[in-house]
């Protein structure tokens, strides 16, 4: 990474400064972060963030091709649930690399994931604005693309988002977001955006009509700006609601629900000969299983956050998948322990992802903002990096 930057940046840094910046994400929305947060911003230097940019210029021709729309479709029949009046594209995109490197010393990103769902938009913004204030940082660094800056995205997101409507008639949805991890981001779309957050159990229905109860008056709902994530929706059979998400309503999604699965893990198997992607296989098409597996991870299709995810594969883990038409094997990426931290004998390593959003009839998706998840660990996630400091949630930053 820019390693100047980083020089300069650990050379300065103190806890009374992470100390300031916790203070900032903490406040600034009125709600506390639920997960931690590193006590660094990446420095990327311009070659990653060229080839970034490049690696998701490659995906999202992908997605405007005849064979993904018919390979896309397909996904919806294999899970046997699809959402009525579906929009021409998804309005989100997410591309998660692991910035990796190779035998040879090479460093690139590959892509681990991609997702046709929302992800942080708003509490990047805020995280953004806190390193910068909090430890000094020059304002020509930036986390946006295409010429964005902080109140130049915020309109943006108001654009997707709201449109022509009031923003009370615009629902971020979830179930029970209060307890979601990702709540500092509801609440800071609330105060970014003005929209209403709703738990999907207050969501009422009369005929194709949806509405939510406000100070008791009838607040009618345009637009769901969804945040269901259906592992959870399919787990909680202990939910009431009014509204099934198969209903014929009279509502525009902001985010269909439908590209949650036609933009997935399901998507990697078909996109062939892109040095961005690692080999990636549905389990039912391999015939015989490798002798390498220490150099393949196992995935669910259609999981979110890791969940079953196994890293470390053996004979039996694939020979006991029930379903392997919906598990992939993933040739495994190693990633690139790059960025210094106080600790020399602690570097951290990390996942970056490019948020993408995508007007309904634009010729393509726009990048317009980027997430860092930071580790020490084997690998990325919590309980790979327990009581572990300079890791998780940052932002990449660049100059132009």
């Amino acid at each position: 990474m820019d390693k100047d930057l980083r020089r300069q940046f650990n050379k300065n840094f103190t806890p009374e400064k992470y100390q300031t910046l916790l203070d900032k994400v903490n406040t600034g929305f009125g709600k506390k972060s639920t997960f931690r947060i590193s006590e660094t911003p990446v420095f990327i230097p311009g070659d990653i963030r060229h080839q970034l940019k490049d690696a998701c210029d490659t995906l999202t021709s992908y997605l405007l091709t005849d064979e993904f729309k018919k390979n896309c479709d397909s996904a919806i029949s294999k899970i046997g649930f699809e959402v009525p009046n579906e929009n021409l594209n998804t309005t989100f995109i997410q591309f998660d690399f692991g910035i990796t490197i190779d035998k040879n010393g090479v460093i690139s990103p590959k892509l681990i994931e991609m997702q046709g769902f929302p992800s942080l938009y708003c509490f990047q913004n805020l995280l953004y604005e806190s390193y910068i204030d909090a430890y000094d940082l020059p304002r020509d660094l930036k986390p946006f693309f295409d010429g964005l800056n902080t109140e130049s995205y915020i309109e943006y997101l108001k654009k997707i988002i709201v449109g022509e409507s009031k923003p009370e008639n615009v629902v971020l949805l979830e179930i029970e977001p209060e307890k979601q991890n990702t709540a500092i981001d509801f609440y800071g779309s609330h105060q970014l955006l003005g929209i209403k957050v709703l738990d999907l159990c207050d969501l009422k229905k009369d005929g194709r009509h949806l509405y939510y109860i406000e100070n008791g008056k009838k607040i009618d709902v345009e637009k769901i700006y969804n945040r269901v994530i259906f592992d959870e929706l399919e787990k909680r059979k202990d939910l009431v609601t009014e509204f099934d998400f198969r209903d014929e309503v009279d509502v525009e999604w902001i985010g269909h629900p439908n590209w949650f699965f036609k933009i997935s893990k399901y998507t990697m198997p078909f996109i062939h000969h892109n040095p961005y992607i690692p080999e990636t296989r549905f389990l039912n098409t391999i015939s015989h299983i490798p002798n390498d597996l220490e150099n393949y991870v196992l995935k669910p299709l259609f999981s979110f956050s890791g969940e079953g995810v196994k890293f470390n594969v053996t004979h039996q883990d694939v020979e006991q998948v029930k379903d392997p038409e919906n598990w992939i094997l993933q040739e495994k990426v190693h990633y690139h322990a790059g960025i210094e931290t106080p600790n020399p004998d602690e570097p951290v390593k990390f996942e970056i992802r490019m948020m993408h959003t995508w007007e309904q009839g634009a010729p393509k998706p726009r990048l317009i903002n980027n997430l860092i998840r930071m580790s020490k660990g084997e690998m990325i996630g919590v309980k790979y990096n327990k009581d572990k400091d300079w890791i998780g949630a940052s932002i990449g930053l660049f100059r132009e």
